[in-house]
């Protein structure tokens, strides 16, 4: 951590860093969205962090810290701690200034980014079931072997690196009226906030975080730096416990505010990036369309926003799950249960009736024998892609009239 008094980085550290970067971090496209600018009611504008090399933005404060190493530290080697992308960062940094490169991650940290670390050149070690737990693990290590820690938030250089986005945004969109920046450690949003006021102090600049890991929220609102134990989320890219003493203090001087969403509501943002966006994003890039969503930053409504998408490294297990789950609660899959006569032809007789209401089947379970039916019927689950909830209500009408008695499961 900075001892007290540490100083602010300012605009100059974010210039000299945009230039030291230039050639190894992309100046990403910042473009507004025809879909999502006519949901909200202003003009949206995605800024692509999601097509950095690694996937994200943390190799923008990773190269700008690891190439002013000395030659001896270099020699030495780095070693962070990351919940997946920062450790890439770093691995792509380090690989580049001919650094060795370890990286500690907590064990549920997705594959993908495992992978894409080691495939960077990183040495992966596995520790803890939290941020938290790994950032313990890294520090032991670094004083153990004589390494030079390479914070993922909780540096100037660090943070000046990522505050390069700012000045990129003010140039690819001059009108911007805000940007909303997901935050967990505060060191995206603190390098951003700075470049941003100190070149156009009248742009707003927000913070998101998921409610299933407050703690730089909480510790905006209180003033002071609070520790949070947060839950498992699939935002895990901002789940973090602590927010950075030197972010935190960037954030109190520059930023406007900062807000939470939930779970759920992160999910759904996932998705539809996905299906109407045509983007991929983890959790913690889409907790700012959330936000929005949710208005939880009311005077954007009808004005120019840019909302920072950090990261696309999603685990594909955990994409297909959200997708599905979204599926469910937006009702384009259905489950039913019923019975039928045990007989021939009595299944196709139900599988017409679903095919005349127009449903799909994705999955279905005939049974004889363990179920809850009579002695000479059978019991059916059934699995169908569904338009919406009106669909589905018209596939239980007509099965009803058809002689089936349905029962829904979702």
């Amino acid at each position: 951590m900075p001892p007290a008094g540490f100083p602010l980085i300012g605009l100059q550290e974010i210039q000299a860093a945009r230039a030291a970067i230039r050639g190894v971090a992309a100046n990403t496209p910042c473009l507004r969205s025809l879909v999502f600018s006519t949901e909200l009611g202003g003009d949206t504008y995605f800024k692509y962090e999601t097509l950095q090399p690694t996937g994200s933005f943390k190799v923008r404060g990773a190269y700008n810290k690891i190439r002013s190493l000395s030659a001896s530290e270099v020699a030495k080697g780095v070693i962070t701690a990351s919940a997946g992308n920062h450790a890439q960062g770093v691995a792509l940094a380090a690989r580049l200034v001919g650094a060795p490169a370890t990286v500690v991650m907590p064990v549920i940290t997705p594959l993908v980014k495992i992978a894409s670390t080691e495939r960077l050149g990183g040495r992966v070690v596995l520790a803890g079931e939290s941020f938290d737990d790994a950032y313990d693990e890294a520090m032991r290590r670094c004083r153990a072997e004589g390494l030079t820690f390479v914070h993922p938030f909780d540096d100037p250089q660090v943070i000046a690196g990522q505050g390069t986005i700012g000045l990129e945004v003010l140039e690819q969109v001059p009108q911007a009226g805000a940007v909303v920046v997901p935050v967990g450690g505060g060191g995206l949003i603190a390098g951003i906030a700075t470049a941003i006021k100190e070149t156009r102090p009248a742009v707003r600049v927000y913070g998101v975080q998921t409610e299933a890991a407050p703690a730089l929220a909480e510790s905006f609102r209180a003033g002071r730096l609070v520790e949070r134990a947060g839950e498992r989320s699939v935002a895990d890219g901002i789940a973090v416990k602590r927010p950075g003493d030197l972010p935190f203090a960037h954030i109190q001087r520059y930023v406007d505010a900062i807000e939470t969403v939930g779970e759920e509501q992160i999910r759904a943002a996932v998705v539809d990036l996905l299906e109407m966006g045509k983007t991929v994003a983890e959790g913690a890039a889409a907790a700012v369309l959330a936000a929005l969503r949710a208005e939880r930053f009311p005077g954007l409504r009808g004005g120019s926003a840019v909302l920072i998408l950090s990261g696309a490294n999603i685990d594909v297990h955990l994409l297909s799950r959200i997708i599905e789950r979204s599926l469910v609660e937006h009702h384009r899959l259905a489950r039913f249960r019923t019975h039928v006569t045990d007989r021939p032809g009595a299944l196709a007789d139900l599988l017409r009736g679903i095919a005349e209401a127009g449903g799909n089947v994705v999955r279905i379970q005939h049974d004889r024998v363990f179920k809850h039916a009579g002695f000479w019927e059978a019991e059916v689950l059934v699995t169908l892609e569904t338009r919406n909830e009106e669909h589905v209500e018209e596939l239980q009408r007509t099965l009803a009239r058809q002689g089936f008695d349905v029962e829904r499961l979702d």
